[in-house]
């Protein structure tokens, strides 16, 4: 057992790492929200088309990257992701230089579509690498990893891009983004090319992780006869949709409050923080304490509480209940992917693709509250937005996830 769990510790630290990347380029959206709304002089509805953009690409290239990374491997896949995001990142210079926001929303594009190789590849890596019972434990300390990145890039770009005096010319507030998306792009080269020459990266058959002696696991011909894993592909939806949510309209929110600018920037920091609180209290809690759906369940109702307060109160107060929804958030992710890959077997690669798809919620949630709060004029009451969404968690965590059969 020793030895198994040494194999895997290398494999999980590269993954550890490459999920510090993905949080460290995914959590800044918050801060370009606000810092694009302002130089671009947007709306709510299209300063939110940063998050579809960048999301949108789940949906769109998740089943061509489950493709890629089944014909290149885990490694070579992953190096190709990180150069592509390179790519995503290098488009920002042409865009600041020609005061382009459609071109800006390319690069985020192009990110996504990096990210989205990323990510069809590194969770189901996380789960497999070990007992299922302990999966959502594993991808939790992925979490910290993720929040932990999004936290420091909230804070540095958003000191670079939010901070100081605005300029009256457009042209001079987009090039505060030139230096840190080129040093961004030199850093993703250099892990593609030290991610393609590591040995540390082991296969691992998602085969073996059919549950044995289950006849229903041969008799299926579809991975949609699995009503966990479409159930699940919805429930990922909503939560990603919640989570986006609280992490990337924050600091706006803040802003509409009549927060000053310099203080709303670090609120985005909050609700990464309660997040990676949520994480570290999943590690210790399970599954020795509580099972990962209990946790889910109880994640779900606590947003659903926190949600309804921060319609109820104002100010500052209204904020931080929306960093709140951090911490409830937190557990979701890890312990729905287990429950929604359970039993699957030889169609866990596809399986993984379509709960990639439902990343999408993270594209079109927020771009359905920046519509609900131009349309009613309250940034706040769109937040009622998410209330079905954790619902529908809820559900999923009580009986949806149980369902062996339609």
């Amino acid at each position: 057992m020793t030895n198994k769990k040494n194999e895997y510790l290398g494999p999980l630290v590269i993954i550890g790492v490459l999920f510090f990347v993905m949080g460290f380029i995914t959590w800044v959206n918050g801060t370009l929200i606000t810092f694009f709304k302002k130089a671009f002089s947007l709306d709510n509805t299209s300063s939110y088309l940063v998050t579809f953009a960048f999301f949108i690409s789940y949906t769109v290239m998740a089943i061509p990257c489950s493709m890629v990374v089944k014909k290149t491997g885990f490694k070579n896949g992953m190096s190709l992701a990180l150069m592509v995001m390179a790519v995503g990142t290098l488009i920002f210079i042409p865009a600041a230089e020609m005061a382009s926001y459609p071109l800006f929303l390319v690069g985020l594009f192009t990110i996504g579509i990096g990210l989205t190789v990323l990510q069809t590849a590194s969770n189901p890596y996380a789960t497999i690498l070990g007992p299922r019972e302990s999966a959502a434990q594993r991808i939790s300390i992925m979490g910290i990893a993720n929040k932990g990145a999004g936290i420091i890039s909230q804070i540095v770009i958003g000191k670079l891009l939010l901070a100081g005096a605005e300029s009256v010319d457009p042209k001079d507030e987009l090039d505060k983004v030139v230096v840190p998306y080129l040093i961004l792009t030199a850093i993703l080269v250099i892990l593609a090319i030290v991610i393609r020459m590591t040995k540390g990266l082991v296969e691992v058959s998602e085969e073996e992780d059919e549950t044995p002696g289950s006849s229903q696991a041969v008799q299926k011909t579809s991975v949609f006869q699995y009503p966990n894993l479409v159930l699940g592909v919805i429930a990922l939806f909503c939560y990603v949709g919640v989570e986006v949510i609280a992490a990337d309209t924050i600091i706006s929110y803040g802003v509409s409050l009549g927060i000053p600018e310099s203080e709303a920037r670090v609120f985005g920091a909050y609700t990464l923080g309660g997040m990676m609180f949520g994480y570290v209290l999943g590690i210790v809690l399970i599954p020795k304490f509580v099972s990962q759906q209990a946790y889910m369940i109880f994640s779900a109702s606590l947003g659903l509480v926190v949600t309804i307060a921060a319609f109820l109160t104002t100010g500052f107060t209204s904020v931080m209940c929306i960093a709140v929804l951090g911490f409830a958030n937190a557990v979701i992710w890890p312990a729905l992917w287990p429950l929604a890959l359970s039993g699957l077997g030889k169609f866990t690669k596809i399986a993984s693709a379509l709960l990639v798809m439902g990343i999408s919620g993270g594209a079109i949630m927020p771009l359905i509250y920046g519509g609900l709060a131009d349309s009613i004029g309250s940034t706040q009451k769109a937040y009622l937005i998410v209330l079905p969404l954790y619902a529908f968690i809820v559900y999923f965590g009580l009986v949806g996830h149980k369902k062996k059969s339609w």
